[in-house]
């Protein structure tokens, strides 16, 4: 669906419904501290797809790629608990953040073998060559 742009003095009662709600649930949920998403970016090579993730604080044995049925699957599993106690040994604060992350990609035409990830610094990178394109022709017979 392409983007159209409406006049500014537009009518309330010319929206279509739809319009109206568009990405409503992205926009709120992604205000929320925390939130549960991997910031990415996709591009298209002339011989390979790179995919840029951002997965800061995450180590890099906590971290899932999978590549299955022309889908990428990253996937990214982090705790942290910090305990303080005081000089007697009491519990005076403690707080634990659990955070589960999964994004998922389809490409088309990779070649699988030859797919290579690097992490450093909370960015991950994946580069997914494609398949070299065989020229082909087929002779058709006309009945």
């Amino acid at each position: 669906m392409a983007f159209n742009m409406k006049p500014f003095d537009n009518s309330f009662f010319d929206a279509n419904p739809s319009d109206l709600f568009r990405d409503f649930g992205r926009q709120f949920f992604d205000q929320f501290p925390g939130s549960n998403s991997i910031k990415t970016d996709v591009k298209e090579l002339e011989d390979a797809y790179v995919v840029e993730a951002e997965l800061p604080g995450m180590k890099k044995e906590n971290i899932n790629l999978q590549f299955e049925n022309n889908v990428l699957t990253i996937e990214g599993k982090q705790s942290f608990e910090n305990n303080k106690e005081d000089e007697n040994g009491r519990m005076i604060h403690q707080e634990r953040s659990f955070s589960d992350v999964k994004r998922q990609y389809q490409f088309d035409n990779v070649d699988e073998n030859g797919i290579k990830a690097a992490y450093e610094n909370g960015m991950l990178n994946v580069t997914l060559p494609k398949k070299e394109k065989k020229e082909s022709s087929y002779n058709i017979q006309i009945d």
